[in-house]
């Protein structure tokens, strides 16, 4: 039979089923799609391919999902560091927004932040972001998988006058891209601070006619839920439940505040949590109790937020952290283990999504988002699990090729739909821009 690509690895590693390694396996992918996943010598038996990769000292996985980020901000990498989040947020990163965010700015950093974690073995990621229209061409353009948010706050920026303004431009661009197979438009109202009960409620009827989810910071830091005490007499958890939104479509991301009540209050209501470590540890904003949510049934994907506050947006470092932290908190070293921080960063990322359907996993009839990680540097080994060894030992540089849909993005570290040096250029023009500024 002939196909499109053979993919040959000295290991494969699905995700589902968990736990288990193929070795001296082939991926067989046809228009953008693994349609079989079997021994290499049975491979070359039955099928002939136009493309064909010898990856004999690599692991495959599925491609990566960052479940929460803000990809322009990128261009915002080390301003203001080593500041907690209010401070850091109000005093210098709304201001800078305010002078600089424009389609340019917005256009720029999505490229970068897309070659960024590309190379980092990214595949999909989910943005909360200003302009979103121009994050998902250029994620079109690149061939990016992404969840582009609809953003909705209550204050004026560059991009929308007031909230009716946030919530028709996000209604017209969920229309215009309701056809892009790469694409989808989740609602994005900042957070409860940030945004009051009337748009909240107007999110929530559209997201439910159109069948999206809805993605928000929710309980980052002890002054947020604090500071919603006192003006409403209710943490925010409990705010969105009385408006309605707790549901399986809710991606609430950070929840470094939670009890045992409002851990019991996400699972009643299968909330999607999205894990950020290194941020929050980066702010000082608290610690997501992971294994505990997880014990309780609740789906917990990875992100790195922006990487103006990470300062990376690589998923491999965020695995590695996200599994010592969850040791760290839970006081259990078996706890977060090797395969459950990989499942949070592929499979559970597309649950939360709504995208389990078509990645997340490398099954057959899923579309080929897969990443290449070579095992063979010496900083990984000896090697005795292959699983282990990508979440405690391996770096993103070991990333050598990554296709989406079965496009090739990242071949042997190089980017097939950029040009670095331009990349560069633009990063070192908005450097000088915003250095001046702040």
């Amino acid at each position: 039979m002939k196909v499109d690509t053979l993919l040959h690895a000295r290991w494969v590693i699905p995700v589902e089923p968990e736990n288990v390694v193929y070795e001296n396996h082939s991926l067989v992918i046809n228009h953008g799609r693994i349609i079989d996943l079997l021994p290499t010598t049975e491979a070359n038996q039955q099928y002939h391919a136009t493309t064909v990769e010898n990856l004999t000292q690599h692991a495959l996985i599925p491609g990566l999902i960052n479940s929460h980020t803000h990809a322009p901000m990128v261009l915002m990498r080390g301003i203001a560091d080593d500041l907690p989040l209010h401070e850091w947020l109000e005093q210098h990163i709304w201001p800078l927004e305010k002078k600089w965010v424009s389609e340019e700015f917005v256009s720029d950093g999505s490229n970068l932040a897309i070659a960024e974690m590309l190379r980092g073995g990214t595949t999909c990621f989910n943005d909360m972001y200003f302009f979103p229209e121009i994050t998902a061409r250029q994620a079109i353009k690149h061939g990016m998988r992404a969840s582009i948010g609809l953003i909705l706050i209550d204050f004026p920026t560059a991009w929308a006058e007031n909230r009716d303004a946030y919530i028709a431009k996000g209604l017209a661009l969920h229309e215009s891209l309701r056809h892009e197979p790469l694409i989808t438009t989740p609602f994005a109202p900042h957070a409860p601070y940030t945004v009051s009960d009337d748009p909240l409620q107007k999110v929530l009827r559209y997201a439910q006619q159109l069948a999206v989810p809805i993605h928000i910071h929710l309980h980052e830091t002890e002054f947020e839920v604090q500071q919603q005490l006192a003006q409403t007499g209710q943490t925010p958890l409990q705010r969105l439940e009385g408006l309605g939104l707790l549901a399986p479509n809710l991606i609430a991301v950070h929840m470094t505040q939670l009890s045992e009540a409002d851990i019991a209050l996400v699972a009643k209501y299968g909330v999607n949590i999205v894990h950020c470590p290194e941020s929050n540890l980066k702010l000082a904003s608290g610690f997501c109790p992971v294994n505990a949510c997880l014990n309780a049934g609740i789906n917990v994907a990875l992100g790195t937020d922006g990487a103006a506050s990470n300062n990376d947006l690589d998923m491999l470092g965020e695995m590695r952290t996200a599994a010592l932290l969850g040791k760290g908190v839970a006081k259990d070293a078996s706890a977060v283990n090797a395969m459950t921080v990989l499942k949070m960063a592929t499979i559970n990322g597309a649950k939360a999504l709504g995208l389990e359907k078509i990645c997340g996993s490398l099954e057959v009839g899923k579309f080929a988002d897969v990443v290449a990680i070579n095992l063979e540097h010496l900083e990984t080994l000896p090697l005795y699990h292959p699983i282990s060894h990508i979440v405690y030992a391996s770096s993103r540089h070991q990333v050598t090729d990554v296709w989406v849909a079965g496009k090739q993005l990242l071949k042997q570290r190089h980017l097939t739909t950029f040009n670095e040096s331009e990349l560069k250029i633009k990063a070192a023009q908005w450097q000088q821009r915003l250095s001046a500024f702040s």
